[in-house]
This record gives C-alpha cells, structure tokens and sequence, in this order.
C-alpha cells in the first residue's frame, strides 16, 4: 500500500468513529471556592440570544464534519441546569440534524442539586437528556458549607431521589480529601452514597488550583490541604470500597458498573474526536485543535460577527496526537494499545515513548506493558502524570 493510500485509510478510519458533542454553558449562581473551570455570575443572561449563538457555533462545526456519526451529547458548564428546557431541546434538535445520531446516544446534563433545579428536571428528560451528572460534592451540611456550595444535604438527597425517576441513568460527584477529613469519616460518607445505587461516581481529591479562592486561603494561612499520604490513604479505601460495591475505577476519580461508564468522557480518554462549543470549549476534529474564546461576553462577540467563537484552531502532528493519546488513555484502567496509536498516527511505540523508560518503571512494579498493550498498575496509579512524563520522548 502506498504511504497516500495509507493516508487516506487513515482518515478514513477517523471519519468513521463517531463524534462527541460538548455544549459548555459558563455561568453559574456563585462561583465555588475551589472551581478553577470557565464558570461566570452574571445578573442578567439574554437566554434567546445565547441560544441563536450556541446554534450558530455548532453549525459551523457541523458544516466541516458532515455525515459523521455523533454518539453523545454532554451540557457541561458552569451550570446547564440553569438552560431552559427550550434551550435545550433546541440544541439536541440542532445536532441530531447535522450529525447522525447513533441508536444509543448519550446524552448527559451537569446539574446542581438546588430545589430551583430540581423542578425542572422532568422538563429536561423530555426534552432529550437521558443521564444526569449531579454535582452534590459532600453529604454534610459542614463541608457543603466550606466547599462554597448553595445547597444542603437535604435538597441534595431530595434532587438525587427525583433525578432518579427521571432518568434512566443518573452519576452524582463528590469531593474527598477535604481538611481534616478522617479516614473513618470518608468511609461513612462514601459508605452512604454507595447506597443509593447509583451506576456512576465521581470521586475526586480535593486539589488548590491556582487563582481559585481557595488557592489564595491556603497561601494565607487560613487552612492546611490534607497531607499526601492522608490523601492517599483515602484514594486507596474509595478504590477498594467501589470495587467491592461492583462499581470499580474505570479512570482515575470515575467509577461505573459495567456498561455504566460516561460514554461521553470515554471519547476523550480514547482519543476519539469531539466538537466542543460555547464559551473557553475545547475540541479536537480533523486533527486540529480548537479553543473557543474563554469570556462570555468575548465569545459571544466572536459568534456575532463571524458566525463561530473559536480563537484559537491549531494542527497536531503525528507526534503531537500520539502523545496526546498517551495523556488521554493512560487515565484508563484499561490502558492504551500501541497498536491503535500506529492506526490513527503512523507511528511506532518507540517514537514516542522511551521503550527503556516503560521497562524500568515496569520493572518497579508501576507499569505493564504486554503485547502491546500499556497500563498504569494500581500501585503507580497517583504517580500517573509524572509516569507520563518519564516515558515520553
């Protein structure tokens, strides 16, 4: 085969793997402390304008990636609840039109746990969204408070119950590794919300982000992030724990039964293409990556005088995207295969990664990597990043 047939049956390939949809909605009721994401306060928001822009943003996608599959949908912000039900109905409308929907298609909303949000959603199932993604965070009025969120335990239980008779699947997230938080004390919590069945959770440790409000608090002095080990001590019980409640890790803070894992996010980390509109949306089609402008009123802007809000649309080599797969799959319990980075990229293992590098760090017992296929081991998995960086080349 010649290295242009070869080209072609590697784009090909690429065209047809289904798309993932990101629609980001950036403003929120208050911002929390510890949040370092593209999320805004705005007292007023124009809904009918933002919904023409957000239309508009996906159809310039749409219009370079026609005729492939789309396989999910996911309204991250900020806080998509606050969309009307309209808006989103319209958006799901929007994109099952350009693109074509797969029989299964997953179609996730970030949602807080408000009682104000929680009316709403029956509104939102029917208008298309079949999972939710709860942002509940802690299941005590104490760490809810210090964590800068605006609802109690009572009005998150309350959301939970009702999102579970409104949607078929339904994942909810918590936040461990808070200040002073025992062992014993993560494990009632955690014991508690694995008992409200449940087929998805994010459970993510406590970071200080840099230019969040809690970032500026610790440099103040005025609290102490858990210490390392602590920390690690809690990573390994909520391993444990998930595992023996038959929602294993399946990424590093995601846990899932079978079958149950966020579709959506799976793209990512398996290095597939996805769209990503609204305000500071990230993307990566056609091997290009696009950065849409990150200020609301910028972006909004961008989309009024040319139809679309990226600033920023760069080509990734070869190179660049197998390293990228690596960032991305190495996340996984399953791993990467090296085989299916030499598909997508043309590359072999050994112009990427440094193959003596791998055997060394396997031989510590924190990699294997066996007929090709390359996994971080439950004892390097907290040394994830700086593994990624020690064997790439």
């Amino acid at each position: 085969m010649t290295e242009q047939a070869l080209g072609k049956d590697k784009r090909q390939e690429k065209q047809d793997m289904p798309l993932a949809l990101y629609i980001h909605w950036p403003f929120c009721l208050a911002k929390c402390p510890y949040c370092d994401f593209n999320s805004h306060v705005r007292p007023d928001i124009d809904a009918a304008l933002w919904q023409d822009a957000l239309l508009s943003d996906m159809a310039h996608e749409a219009a370079l990636t026609q005729g492939r599959r789309l396989s999910s949908i996911f309204f991250g912000g900020g806080t998509p609840s606050l969309m009307s039900p309209e808006t989103v109905a319209a958006l799901i409308d929007a994109a099952t039109r350009y693109w074509q929907p797969t029989s299964d298609i997953e179609i996730t909303l970030e949602a807080n746990p408000s009682s104000v949000e929680a009316d709403r959603f029956q509104s939102l199932a029917l208008a298309g969204v079949n999972r939710l993604s709860l942002g509940i965070q802690a299941l005590d009025d104490t760490s809810l408070h210090f964590l800068g969120r605006i609802h109690n335990v009572q009005e998150a239980l309350s959301a939970l119950d009702i999102a579970q008779k409104n949607f078929s699947r339904v994942s909810f997230d918590l936040i461990y590794g808070r200040p002073n938080q025992s062992l014993k004390d993560w494990e009632e919590e955690l014991k508690q919300a694995l008992a409200f069945g449940s087929d998805h959770l994010s459970l993510y440790q406590l970071t200080i982000e840099e230019g969040t409000r809690f970032h500026s608090l610790v440099r103040q002095g005025q609290f102490t992030p858990m210490d390392g080990d602590k920390a690690a001590d809690l990573f390994d019980l909520t391993r444990d724990m998930t595992k023996a409640a038959g929602i294993p890790a399946y990424e590093i803070s995601n846990h899932a039964r079978k079958n149950s894992e966020s579709r959506h996010n799976l793209t990512y980390w398996r290095y597939g293409d996805y769209i990503g509109i609204g305000a500071g949306a990230h993307g990566r089609r056609l091997n290009n990556v696009t950065i849409r402008h990150k200020k609301p009123e910028n972006w909004l802007s961008a989309v009024q005088k040319q139809q679309q809000g990226i600033q920023e649309e760069t080509p990734l080599s070869p190179k660049d995207q197998a390293i990228e797969a690596v960032l991305m799959g190495l996340r996984l319990t399953e791993g990467i295969h090296s085989e299916n980075i030499q598909k997508r990229t043309g590359l072999d293992i050994s112009e990427f990664l440094d193959l003596a590098a791998i055997q060394y760090y396997s031989d510590q017992g924190l990699l294997t990597f066996n007929n090709g296929l390359l996994r971080i081991t439950a004892q390097g998995v907290l040394l994830t990043d700086a593994l990624i960086r020690e064997i790439s080349l």
